[in-house]
């Protein structure tokens, strides 16, 4: 009786097996990866970025394009000096092209929709809501303002221990070629 029992016990479990698997959600990667995205806070934290970006492209635009003209051979003092002055002229209006581009609302949302299967493809189900929790706390939280500055400060100290080697490098070049 007591096997009869297990038995009616064991079938009558398996056979509700498919509809406990039926009602439980499936694993949903692109949900996964939006909740990690939320709690990264991503949509802020590149609006902050777009900010800071059009804030200094118009001086690295200067500096680009002065560089471009003063190295141009092809043209004299005058001209470059007319060049220069003519894009100093535009950039008020290249900084409004910038500003546009960078305010337009579906620029964030095509962003974060190609970040979704790039997070997706490097991490499972169970690793996004394993990230998306960390970044819930407070170390994670911390995490990601900190994030930022360790990224400037990590290039500060990349730059100054490469640089010096760089430079050396380029003087053997530079001794190799005089010397042929």
């Amino acid at each position: 009786m007591k096997k009869i029992l297990l038995a009616l016990s064991a079938a009558a479990m398996f056979a509700a097996l498919p509809s406990f698997a039926a009602a439980a959600p499936a694993a949903n990667p692109e949900a996964a990866v939006k909740a990690v995205l939320e709690a990264m806070d991503v949509r802020k934290t590149m609006a902050t970025t777009f900010t800071e970006m059009e804030k200094q492209l118009p001086a690295m635009m200067r500096l680009q394009i002065q560089a471009a003209i003063n190295a141009n051979p092809s043209m004299n003092e005058e001209r470059k000096k007319a060049a220069l002055a003519a894009f100093e002229k535009a950039l008020p209006g290249m900084g409004e092209a910038v500003h546009r581009v960078f305010a337009d609302p579906t620029l964030i949302d095509e962003i974060v929709t190609e970040m979704v299967p790039l997070y997706a493809a490097h991490f499972t189900v169970a690793e996004l809501e394993q990230l998306a929790a960390f970044y819930r706390t407070p170390l994670g939280r911390k995490l990601l303002v900190e994030t930022p500055k360790l990224s400037a400060q990590g290039m500060a100290i990349g730059q100054k221990i490469v640089t010096p080697r760089l430079n050396k490098l380029m003087q053997e070049i530079m001794q190799g070629v005089q010397k042929q």
